[in-house]
Parts: structure tokens; C-alpha cells; sequence
């Protein structure tokens, strides 16, 4: 069975909790209350998007080869 990879993003929420997002299926965003449950809710959320995207016969992305990093940035009044 062909394995698919997705990077995700979790942001913690002000409320408590995490919003996770996935960056290559847009419009796939999902929610937890801990990490743990973020973690659960969004491989339930993808499930449910590659459903979807078989049913339209649409492609199906897969992040397998990419990955996300992030950069610092110093404030400046220029930009910031």
C-alpha cells in the first residue's frame, strides 16, 4: 500500500486548543482541544478529503517529497 505524506501546521488557539491546517488540500483544516486530539482530527480530516477527492476524480497530492521550515525575522519599522 502506497504511503501518503502530508505536512501539517498546528496553531495553538487562544481559547486552549489547536487548529491545525494542511497546507496542499485546500480548505482541509481541522481542531483540537490537545495536541493529541488535534493529531487524531486532522489524519480523520484528510481521510475524509482524499474521499472526496476520489469521488470527483480529481488528483490526489501528496507532500512526500517536501517539508515546511521557518525563517526569523527582525522587526523593522520598514516592514513591520
Amino acid at each position: 500500500m502506497e504511503k501518503l505524506s502530508y505536512n501539517v501546521i498546528f496553531r495553538t488557539e487562544p481559547e486552549g486548543g489547536f487548529t491545525v491546517m494542511v497546507p496542499s488540500l485546500p480548505g482541509c483544516i481541522t481542531y483540537g482541544k490537545n495536541l493529541q486530539e488535534a493529531k487524531e482530527m486532522v489524519v480523520d480530516a484528510i481521510k475524509g478529503y482524499i474521499i472526496s477527492l476520489k469521488k470527483h476524480k480529481e488528483r490526489i497530492p501528496n507532500d512526500g517529497e517536501s517539508f515546511f521550515s521557518s525563517v526569523d525575522i527582525k522587526k523593522n519599522s520598514t516592514y513591520v
